[in-house]
């Protein structure tokens, strides 16, 4: 059954560049938002779900996590993953740290494979703009200080 999905930022960087649909399946534009972020940052679950990919494409490190209401969050730009506790199939917590990002963090929202604006998703933000996220939930362990998937510089 599908459930109601309750979404929180998944960082406390700022927005850089906004949602911008491409005008052709490969065209041009910003399927997600990206952030700027300090290297090394974590960045978290945008809600609770279950982790689809975590792993390297192109060379980069990715993370996607699927959600009981369909959606998909996607992470790129990630410098580390907290392997111990996010891998394929692990169960996450909305709030739970996934890694850290590099100087900036690539989030997505997919339903099938169709890009969505992340924005409305995840609500308005504390402060407006680019403040800190709403409603930050708790952290929860990771052991993201024992084991990192890193990519080599």
């Amino acid at each position: 059954a599908v459930g109601a999905v309750d979404y929180v930022w998944p960082t406390d960087g700022v927005v850089v560049d906004p949602f911008r649909p491409p005008q052709s399946r490969y065209g041009p534009g910003n399927r997600g938002l990206e952030f700027a972020t300090a290297a090394g940052s974590p960045f978290w679950a945008a809600a609770d779900g279950t982790v689809t990919f975590a792993g390297q494409v192109g060379g980069r490190l990715h993370v996607t996590v699927g959600h009981a209401d369909g959606l998909r969050t996607s992470y790129s730009g990630v410098r580390t993953i907290a392997a111990a506790t996010v891998y394929k199939g692990a169960r996450v917590r909305s709030g739970q740290v996934l890694g850290t990002t590099g100087e900036t963090l690539h989030v997505g929202v997919r339903r099938g494979d169709v890009y969505l604006d992340p924005a409305p998703i995840f609500g308005p933000r504390a402060g407006g703009g680019g403040a800190a996220p709403r409603g930050r939930p708790r952290l929860v362990p990771t052991g993201l200080e024992v084991v990192r998937l890193t990519l080599p510089v």
